[in-house]
């Protein structure tokens, strides 16, 4: 069967490898992207040349923007002493859905794990506990996934700020044991952030 020429069959194995698509769910977004391409299809491969040029990480919480910090750190009525610390991205955009929480972030780049040889270096972990030092934080919001290795890490950041005076807590009800924030629905997140306990 013949599906198009190289240039369309290496667009669908490359969109296949993207979180969430398949071939079969690859192929139709590459058709429908065809069919379109007077509009749709331009203006994508014009928004993905500008994000590849212009996306970075926010200098200040990891966040992706493009500038050097993003808008949430810049914003002054979120410099309310909380910081909530994520494991990714994508963790950090989904409490942003759910709009319960008012304060800043701090994105870790992954979790604590032994068998991937991933220390407290390899993260921003250090940067954290920099930031924590340096800015006037009043909490530190535990908001890492359910996994083993999302709970190991939280329990190293509580540890490690053990007798600074800022109170360390997490997410309580809603997040279910080997959950991942990114799938959770909005509801669940707000419910989750505002029955935050104390590790």
């Amino acid at each position: 069967m013949a599906e198009g020429s190289d240039d369309i069959q290496a667009l669908i194995a490359l969109m296949a490898r993207l979180p969430g698509l398949g071939p079969r769910s690859a192929r139709r977004i590459v058709l429908a992207l065809i069919r379109k391409r007077g509009g749709q299809m331009t203006q994508l491969a014009q928004l993905l040349g500008s994000v590849a040029t212009s996306s970075r990480e926010c200098l200040i919480c990891g966040n992706i923007t493009d500038r050097d910090e993003c808008a949430i750190c810049i914003d002054p009525a979120r410099a309310n002493g909380e910081i909530c610390v994520v494991e990714d991205v994508a963790d950090l955009w989904a409490l942003e859905r759910g709009r319960a929480f008012r304060g800043r972030y701090h994105v870790l780049g992954g979790t604590l794990s032994a068998l991937d040889e991933i220390g407290p270096d390899d993260l921003g972990i250090p940067a954290l506990i920099d930031r924590i030092r340096d800015q006037r934080i009043t909490e530190v919001i535990l908001a890492l996934n359910a996994t083993v290795d999302g709970q190991t890490t939280a329990h190293y950041i509580a540890e490690a700020l053990e007798g600074s005076g800022v109170a360390v807590t997490g997410l309580a009800q809603g997040v279910p044991i080997g959950g991942e924030l990114d799938y959770l629905d909005d509801g669940t997140i707000s419910a989750a952030l505002r029955a935050r306990r104390k590790l």
